[in-house]
């Protein structure tokens, strides 16, 4: 029954805005979309990076919106690690998307915005939907929330004008085949790029980094509290570690001094002499230590595998004449 519900919900309102019942707001600029089709985490923050830098290499000025989940101190984790990682662009955040879109090309002088996980979020008009899909569950268990995890039907992709296979290096390639044959079975031809989750540097409360290659035998203890935790444990065995347990939290947990207690007990009775998560995780931890065990947050970055020149062909298009 709720789930049937809520699929009729998702027909009717994208019926809406297909014929043109509810309004969708024009920002005065060019607007990229990245989303997913799926609740849980299919790499949209590091997306959101990789682009909004592809267009800061081209002297862009550019602006993130997002809609501001599970707010921390103002805000939330994802934003954290986006202004950690992209200091120069503003994000702002706030559930009306269409206002603060007026805010950031008014008042901030924007020439593009990024619109955060915004493939549902249809009131405001884009340019380029950039929609990812998970190449551990890229279609949400096959069924609607709450019976799955899909947020809207796979014919959705009809919508989208890039699709992008996240985490594609954990998958074989007959996999990665298999799964864009049913992607275009249910869509249509798709616009098609795979991309991986790199591990690019550890970092501790202070931001000083050392390579990953010092994690090569490590003995180490995990935690995290993001959509995928299977990805983070599978980046980590990949980069060689001796992994001993991985914690999990909910997503966008907020740590608690009792949290970090019972995992600084747990750290200490695993015999580890490294803690790591997640720079999501550790933006609301800051401490460079969990029971004397030294904690660093392995910091990750999106690399395309294939299809570089689709994506930033279609990114190319929007932007400003000279």
């Amino acid at each position: 029954m709720l789930a049937g519900g809520y699929s009729l919900g998702v027909s009717v309102r994208n019926l809406a805005y297909d014929r043109g019942w509810s309004r969708i707001h024009r920002a005065q600029v060019p607007v990229v979309s990245v989303g997913n089709l799926t609740l849980g985490g299919t790499g949209k923050t590091p997306m959101v990076e990789w682009v909004a830098r592809w267009y800061r290499r081209q002297g862009i000025r550019v602006a993130i919106l997002s809609r501001g989940y599970g707010d921390f101190e103002g805000v939330n984790d994802e934003g954290r690690v986006l202004e950690e990682n992209l200091p120069d662009v503003p994000h702002l955040q706030d559930p009306d998307r269409v206002r603060i879109a007026g805010i950031a090309v008014e008042e901030l002088e924007s020439q593009l915005l990024v619109l955060d996980d915004g493939f549902q979020h249809r009131r405001l008009a884009r340019d380029l939907d950039l929609v990812l899909l998970d190449a551990l569950e890229p279609f949400g268990l096959g069924r609607l929330v709450p019976r799955g995890v899909l947020r809207e039907p796979v014919r959705s992709l009809r919508r989208a004008g890039v699709v992008i296979l996240s985490r594609a290096d954990l998958v074989n390639e007959s996999e990665r085949r298999a799964i864009r044959a049913e992607a275009e079975r249910r869509a249509g031809p798709l616009l098609w790029v795979e991309a991986r989750h790199a591990a690019l540097e550890l970092v501790d409360s202070s931001g000083v980094s050392s390579p990953v290659s010092d994690l090569s035998s490590r003995t180490v203890a995990a935690f995290c509290g993001i959509g995928n935790p299977e990805g983070f444990r599978r980046t980590l065995l990949n980069l060689g570690v001796v992994l001993k347990d991985v914690r999990t939290f909910p997503d966008h947990h907020p740590y608690s001094a009792t949290d970090v207690a019972e995992l600084a007990s747990w750290v200490n009775g695993l015999g580890v002499d490294l803690a790591l998560t997640t720079q999501k995780d550790f933006v609301k931890l800051r401490t460079d230590a969990l029971g004397g065990v030294p904690l660093r947050a392995l910091r990750i970055g999106l690399e395309i595998m294939e299809g570089a020149s689709v994506l930033e062909e279609k990114l190319a298009r929007l932007l400003p004449s000279s």
